[in-house]
């Protein structure tokens, strides 16, 4: 079940922060998705996706938006907390907001292959879940789309372009 936006205005100035980080990755050479986690408007988490740079497979924009978030708060818990991700969550990410007992989540991008929010399942209405999450997608949507599209379309270019050369020497 979605949800309607409490501040349109908000969620969109935090959205565009996690934008803000999401091109952080992107300057990283990793997909580029930014996430932030906001308390009462403030800001006190962010993160971006660090899979390659720390060779970690849970070091995605969400968990270390969590993960900072957690610190600050020096709680690993976040109830009242929204976090703002610029691509729809994958299961891992889903499984560590619900721990995490975040009130909200509002992603861009919809992920077609992975989301698990609304795409390809709906993993916050499972009713073995201990917390319930509300959430909304879609939120700045064309422009996390082109970010992550624009990422995928220059490493097929860069990939296509080695191919070529390794076949003319």
């Amino acid at each position: 079940m979605g949800i309607t936006t409490p501040n349109k205005m908000q969620d969109e100035v935090m959205m565009r922060l996690a934008i803000g980080q999401a091109h952080l990755a992107q300057q990283a050479g990793e997909v580029p998705v930014g996430a932030i986690v906001s308390c009462e408007g403030q800001v006190i988490g962010q993160g971006h996706n660090q899979v390659i740079t720390l060779n970690n497979p849970t070091a995605h924009a969400e968990v270390m938006a969590l993960q900072s978030a957690g610190e600050n708060r020096n709680n690993y818990r976040l109830p009242e907390c929204t976090l703002y991700v610029t691509l729809e969550p994958c299961m891992m990410c889903a499984g560590a907001l619900v721990h995490s007992r975040v009130q909200r989540v509002v992603f861009g991008a919809y992920d077609e292959k992975t989301g698990v929010i609304e795409t390809v399942d709906d993993c916050f209405s499972k009713t073995y879940l201990n917390h319930k999450i509300e959430w909304q997608g879609g939120v700045l949507k064309d422009e996390c789309s082109a970010l992550i599209s624009a990422f995928f379309k220059l490493r097929r270019k860069a990939k296509k372009s080695t191919r070529f050369e390794s076949r003319e020497q």
